[in-house]
């Protein structure tokens, strides 16, 4: 017979293993993901020459388009620049201090799964156009597990000179410490 502090001991081990075996399993230390990843579609009109009551920025946490004389919630805003050139401007491009941004790439929406953690243009604008796929890194919110980033894929629609829009569909994963891009929950 094994004697009881043996036993306790014995238990006590094969308790932990069990716990460090599921502990194990999420690599990732991150809490699961609460907020399924979708697509919207979204216009933005300039920030110049359009009215005032038009939505001329975007807000990865809240997912929404935003007007930048009511809120300072916002990842970038649309604007054209000087010679005309439709601009998406990222906060630190627009002297509001936080840092979002924007990175070019080549790959098509519909593959990207997962956002890269640098190489984001965080106080440039960059020049959009019909087509045109980014990925975007928002300014740092506050969430359970600290304050984070949190990241987004956008493709733009159209560009449309006259009415001083874009339009583009976006998916924005608002689970704090997240990347994934795909639809749905995100793996851990």
């Amino acid at each position: 017979m094994t004697p009881p502090r043996r036993l306790v001991a014995v238990t006590a081990a094969i308790t932990g293993l069990a716990l460090l075996a599921a502990a194990c399993s999420n690599t990732t230390g991150l809490p699961a993901p609460v907020y399924a990843n979708a697509v919207d579609t979204v216009s933005l009109y300039a920030l110049r020459g359009t009215a005032i009551t038009l939505p001329s920025a975007y807000s990865i946490q809240d997912r929404l388009t935003v007007r930048t004389d009511t809120t300072v919630n916002l990842d970038f805003a649309f604007d054209f620049d000087s010679v005309g050139k439709p601009r998406l401007y990222p906060t630190a491009a627009l002297h509001l201090g936080t840092a979002s941004g924007l990175q070019p790439t080549s790959t098509a929406f519909a593959a990207i799964t997962l956002a890269p953690t640098g190489g984001y243009i965080l106080d440039t604008a960059v020049t959009v156009d019909t087509g045109k796929v980014f990925y975007v890194v928002s300014r740092l919110v506050t969430c359970l597990i600290g304050s984070v980033p949190l990241y987004a894929k956008l493709h733009v629609l159209t560009v449309d000179t006259t009415a001083r829009r874009v339009e583009f569909e976006i998916l924005a994963d608002q689970n704090c410490g997240y990347r994934g891009l795909a639809l749905g929950l995100p793996k851990q």
